[in-house]
């Protein structure tokens, strides 16, 4: 049996939290300018480029996530 990489899975872990507790402070502190993340979605969604830049990424990361390596869809019947 493969050994888990624990280091992934520790940045992931400190990648997740560090976005949460941005969020976090953004949320409880409103009057000191923290933006949220809707709040930088929505200046990248202003312009075109923008919208084509977050879409792109999208289509990145679900083909990672979700479709790459997962050959049993992409077999043939024969």
């Amino acid at each position: 049996m493969a050994e888990h990489p624990v280091v992934g899975y520790l940045v992931w872990a400190v990648l997740f939290g560090a976005i949460f507790a941005w969020e976090g402070l953004a949320l409880a502190l409103p009057d000191r300018g923290i933006p949220t993340l809707s709040d930088a979605a929505r200046a990248v969604m202003r312009y075109p480029v923008g919208r084509w830049a977050l879409f792109a990424l999208w289509l990145w990361l679900g083909w990672h996530f979700f479709v790459r390596g997962w050959h049993f869809l992409l077999r043939s019947g024969g």
